[in-house]
């Protein structure tokens, strides 16, 4: 996972949604913030990044395509295991 994949990802849902990014953030890991500072080319902690991964594979609209180039990691957290 890198925060190309994570910027692609809250794109793609955002766009689909209409949720702004800022209230997007907010759902993944409570920071509205989050993704506009990704945007600006900061970075996040690995931790940060997992969870984010781990929201939008939750998430994830079923009516919508989860991107081919982003791998999805599985839903259940006891599956990941």
């Amino acid at each position: 996972m890198n925060i190309e994949q994570i910027k692609k990802l809250a794109s793609a849902y955002s766009r689909h949604t209409d949720l702004k990014q800022t209230t997007l953030g907010v759902y993944a890991v409570n920071d509205g913030k989050f993704f506009l500072r990704l945007a600006d080319g900061y970075d996040c902690r690995t931790k940060t990044a997992q969870k984010v991964l781990e929201w939008f594979a939750a998430n994830w609209p079923e009516d919508l395509a989860w991107p081919e180039s982003v791998p999805r990691p599985s839903a259940n957290k006891e599956d990941a295991a």
